[in-house]
């Protein structure tokens, strides 16, 4: 029976590294699988998955009101999905996360699922927080803070690299806009807290 797999994590731990490994164990196999990734992440162009390290692979994009149960089934009619895998899964809204569960319910294809816990404020995301309470099997990715310690927060930069404290929870960018800390150093850096 298939599953709903959530590896969560904050930036910097490899969690897309982790997806395109996954996607390449199961085609070297000789198994079909579909990378979905939020259309207005077009860092490195749309319907592309890039990892720091220079792995990539196309993608298809998806929309905050998009049906993921619906595209999977469409896509089955043209070729075999044996895995479904999704990139910054915390932008899911949770009718889709609900979705991803019928994926696996209904059509018997795992579901593996890539994501952020919390944004730059230290609160959940939609999709990271349905992701949570309803995936089978919840797999922490480790990244590492300043200090050594395992990193669980992150914080918004700005261009002088001082913290961000408002705005906007979504905004893409990577390690020129964000830092992954310990909670220790996160309250320091966000709330002033020694």
């Amino acid at each position: 029976m298939a599953k709903l797999y959530f590896y969560y994590s904050s930036m910097n731990a490899g969690k897309t590294t982790a997806l395109l490994q996954a996607s390449y164990n199961y085609r070297e196999r000789g198994m079909d699988t579909l990378v979905l990734s939020p259309s207005f992440d077009n860092r490195y162009g749309a319907g592309r998955v890039v990892s720091r390290i220079g792995l990539e692979a196309e993608s298809h994009t998806f929309h905050k009101t998009d049906n993921l149960l619906q595209i999977v089934r469409d896509y089955l009619s043209d070729t075999a999905v044996d895995c479904l895998l999704i990139d910054e899964a915390q932008f899911l809204s949770k009718k889709q996360v609900f979705q991803l569960g019928d994926v696996t319910d209904e059509l018997d294809i795992p579901v593996l699922a890539y994501g952020l816990r919390t944004d730059f404020q230290g609160e959940p995301f939609e999709g990271s927080k349905y992701l949570l309470a309803w995936a089978d099997n919840l797999k922490e990715i480790k990244a590492i803070c300043d200090c050594g310690s395992k990193a669980t927060m992150v914080i918004r930069l700005d261009e002088a690299g001082n913290t961000i404290c408002d705005g906007s929870q979504i905004e893409i960018g990577g390690n020129d806009r964000y830092l992954s800390l310990c909670r220790r150093h996160f309250r320091k850096r966000f709330y002033g807290d020694a």
